[in-house]
């Protein structure tokens, strides 16, 4: 039995099946209805490569009982299929009772719907046609016998999740993503330089309009032509200096070295056998200096057509645009409504915010960066060059390190030119740089007005034991930081 098929559109029907499979000693119970199609093709060196297509579907019942919580998930949708994963829900429920502090039932009353945002949907388009955009595309990376490596790709998912509650609750949403890519290589006498569209970053909810926000149709031939260009550039100068960083840059820097080290559920130390921990502690919140009087950061599912949007997270809880970070200083955690219980935040002014958030029907939701966004400032692109004396200005992740502790880090980009005397100047290829996190964000001495903004995501974070990959959205203007070690790659 499909998703479709369980009349997904009819909550009453739902909530119906929930209270029907549902075994004594239950205090409150959810379940969560996913169904997931996806497509992806790539052309590469103007080869098609093999069309991916992709189903998926299932439910994950939730059960809180005498102050435990578990989950079970089932691909079975029947009413046998649930009423199983509802007796395995129970007794992990059971199981974790007085193992952790009381977890009280959400209470999930309320309900609503959400929908992408779509101007043009992609099944209005023939296959042929996406095909053949593709070729095009890859064939404007073709820029001369030194490329010597290219493609164009097109990934689209849609996503069906309904939530019901025995309480009476009923939530409805249906996302649509976009993912383009561009990517082309030149090469030269043992030296290789590879130019993206945006390390991916270029992607987001909606349509055939998503490749029209960052001219993905124009993007190809500048592309090229800059991959054939870092041949010939001298590599990027080495000491500290000021930093001039893209949106496209901006989106690694907010995601790894803000959006990582808030999480609640890893300051509580969930992560710590997998992905880390936190610099982060409990006591920080509302009183720590996090960056300079500049730095304003919000989480804000409400961005229309941005990659993480939603109206509710996979727990129920409303989406609202929420401070992290006002004028420097760290107001609130990226924390969901299980981690705000467990952290004693809750009623608490500087309470977490609606992320909890799961990968898939079979994943429990944890705490996830949805749309973590840096506002804009005052200063346009020529101000914030302008005011440079000696620096550089980066462009697009290429790698990323950084400590379990998500502290200490060095990112590289795949272009930068020099700033000399409040001007752009030449470019310069492989530049690195590195810094502390809450040091790097203090010397924020520059942030872009409206007009350098830009709404991008990182569609591929990981987290998670078991793991789940997860899109998450950035926005961001571009940003000037002062006194930072910058290298190339001979350093």
């Amino acid at each position: 039995m499909t998703l479709v098929e369980m009349v997904p559109t009819d909550v009453d029907v739902l909530r119906r099946r929930l209270h029907d499979v549902l075994p004594a000693g239950v205090d409150e119970a959810t379940l969560r209805v996913v169904d997931e199609s996806s497509e992806w093709l790539a052309v590469r060196r103007g080869t098609v490569l093999p069309a991916r297509s992709g189903f998926d579907g299932g439910a994950m019942l939730t059960i809180w009982a005498d102050g435990g919580v578990g989950h079970a998930a089932t691909s079975d949708v029947s009413d046998a299929g649930l009423r199983a994963a509802a007796q395995e829900a129970l007794r992990w429920a059971r199981a974790t009772a007085g193992r952790t502090v009381p977890i009280a039932p959400p209470s999930l009353t309320t309900g609503g719907v959400y929908a992408s945002p779509v101007t043009t949907a992609w099944d209005t388009t023939d296959l042929a046609d996406r095909i053949e955009l593709l070729r095009s595309r890859d064939a404007e990376l073709d820029a001369g016998e030194l490329i010597v490596d290219r493609s164009a790709t097109l990934g689209r998912r849609d996503v069906h999740s309904v939530l019901v509650s025995t309480a009476g609750g009923a939530i409805d949403q249906r996302f649509a993503f976009t993912y383009p890519m561009l990517a082309v290589t030149a090469a030269r006498a043992g030296d290789a330089q590879t130019r993206t569209y945006g390390a991916g970053a270029f992607c987001g909810q909606g349509g055939t309009e998503v490749l029209d926000r960052f001219g993905f149709h124009a993007a190809a031939g500048s592309l090229a032509g800059e991959a054939i260009a870092l041949l010939d550039a001298p590599n990027c100068p080495t000491g500290t200096m000021d930093l001039v960083l893209a949106p496209d840059q901006m989106v690694l820097q907010i995601h790894e070295s803000i959006g990582h080290p808030l999480e609640l559920d890893r300051i509580l130390g969930d992560e710590r056998n997998y992905a880390g921990t936190s610099f982060v502690t409990p006591d920080m919140f509302g009183t720590f200096r996090y960056g300079s009087d500049l730095l304003n950061v919000t989480f804000d599912p409400t961005v229309e057509g941005q990659l993480a949007s939603y109206a509710f997270d996979d727990d129920g809880t409303p989406a609202t645009k929420q401070h992290l970070i006002r004028s420097g200083i760290l107001e609130r955690p990226l924390g969901g409504s299980l981690s705000q219980q467990r952290a004693g935040l809750r009623g608490d002014p500087l309470d977490g915010v609606a992320n909890s958030r799961a990968c898939s029907w079979n994943r429990p939701p944890i705490d996830r960066m949805a749309n973590l966004n840096v506002e804009p400032g005052t200063s346009s692109f020529d101000e914030l060059i302008g005011e440079v004396e000696y620096g550089v200005f980066l462009r697009t992740n290429t790698s990323w390190s950084i400590d379990d502790s998500r502290n200490k880090f060095q990112f590289s980009t795949e272009i930068g030119q020099v700033i000399r005397d409040g001007q752009l100047a030449e470019t310069v290829r492989n530049p690195s740089y590195r810094g502390i996190s809450r040091e790097f964000w203090r010397n924020l001495s520059g942030v872009g007005d409206a007009s350098t903004f830009a709404v991008m995501g990182t569609p591929n974070c990981g987290k998670g034991e078991l793991n789940q990959m997860i899109g998450t959205g950035h926005a961001s203007p571009v940003c000037r930081f002062s006194g930072v070690e910058v290298f190339g790659a001979d350093q």
